[in-house]
């Protein structure tokens, strides 16, 4: 019992003479020891990297995840340690609205079935996000994490516990400047001691701590590189994802309105290496109208005969029915009784397969 209180008395007193302490620095009275430079370039470059990390993870999850509703969702979620509930990403939504939309409207129509595929690319684009979510948060967001909540938090506890051994070091000083009698002197000269030893022994352990924040940055620059192939695979799937689609979409010329097309290309142009835009939406030339073009082909389905026809876009054949055809060539195309009226059937020597006529411009 006497010890216990003993005990705290002595801390009470320690806790007095801190607090003095600092109380008369604060005001001018009182030297403080100043940490060296090193130490205190190091204690910069470490807060420095912890504002710099905070930053840089906030962002990085308003990129993944824009909706702060969400983004505070999953946070409690983890702090109570449940699992966040599944939902569909917005690219996975509209690529079921269009899926439904297809089925609805009829998947055998130009239309629909076009909005099925559209609607199975965002599907597929959407499955690509959440990997590379995945993928970020597991490589480049938790390591970022783990260092604010575990290396700085350990660095904050020795630097404090460093200013506390500091502030017993100076309080040491003063009482030995003050100490008038010999025994008194001698006491404070082996406080000083005692201090001086205990505040070196804390800068050495806070250095050391602080010295391994170079290893962190190695190591968040590791993950940095992940964090850059993420995005590139991320993205790189989604461009492939979109030139295959678009691919595809080259099948359906007629869903395409003159309305369209020239608003399209009185926009700004998007074109892509594998087949550009313009492919896909071929736009009446300025030599010949659409009218005068659909009498040329009305006028051979109704001969039964065949004529030559210049290509004006590269088309890639849908299937094996349909013949691949490239820009500026010359084939022979014939109306075969039956075919839809938006295709005509062409021949390259021993070629032959179905064309569409918007991609054709009939010779004399």
């Amino acid at each position: 019992m006497d010890f216990n209180v003993k005990r705290l008395a002595a801390d009470a007193g320690t806790f007095l003479s801190r607090a003095v302490q600092f109380t008369e620095e604060k005001l001018g009275q009182a030297e403080k020891t100043e940490l060296d430079a090193h130490l205190e370039n190091l204690l910069v470059r470490a807060e420095s990297t912890k504002q710099w990390t905070e930053k840089i993870m906030k962002q990085t999850e308003v990129l993944l995840q824009p909706n702060p509703n969400v983004r505070l969702e999953e946070f409690v979620y983890e702090k109570l340690e449940k699992k966040v509930p599944t939902r569909m990403n917005n690219h996975e939504l509209l690529g079921q609205s269009m899926i439904e939309s297809g089925n609805e409207i009829g998947p055998g129509t130009a239309y629909g079935n076009a909005l099925i595929k559209c609607g199975e690319t965002e599907k597929q684009i959407g499955g690509a996000e959440r990997e590379f979510i995945q993928s970020a948060a597991i490589n480049f967001l938790t390591p970022f994490r783990n260092f604010l909540e575990g290396d700085f938090k350990t660095i904050l506890k020795e630097r404090k516990l460093l200013q506390v051994k500091r502030l017993d070091l100076d309080a040491a000083k003063t009482r030995l400047k003050k100490a008038r009698m010999a025994d008194a002197r001698a006491a404070a000269e082996q406080e000083l001691k005692m201090t001086q030893s205990e505040f070196d022994r804390q800068a050495e352990i806070t250095r050391l701590l602080l010295e391994g924040v170079s290893s962190t940055h190695a190591h968040h620059l590791r993950c940095l590189n992940d964090f850059v192939e993420a995005q590139t695979t991320y993205y790189a799937q989604c461009y492939q994802y979109m030139v295959d689609l678009q691919k595809q979409l080259g099948s359906f010329p007629t869903s395409f309105s003159n309305n369209n097309q020239s608003s399209v290309s009185g926009g700004a142009s998007i074109s892509v290496p594998t087949i550009p835009m313009s492919a896909s939406l071929p736009s009446v030339s300025a030599g010949r109208s659409s009218s005068s073009a659909s009498g040329g082909f009305s006028e051979l389905r109704s001969s039964n005969g065949s004529r030559k026809a210049r290509v004006l876009y590269d088309y890639d054949a849908g299937n094996s029915s349909e013949l691949s055809l490239l820009a500026d060539e010359v084939i022979v195309v014939s109306s075969v009784p039956g075919m839809d009226s938006d295709w005509l059937m062409g021949e390259r020597g021993s070629q032959k397969g179905k064309v569409p006529i918007t991609y054709l411009e009939l010779l004399n």
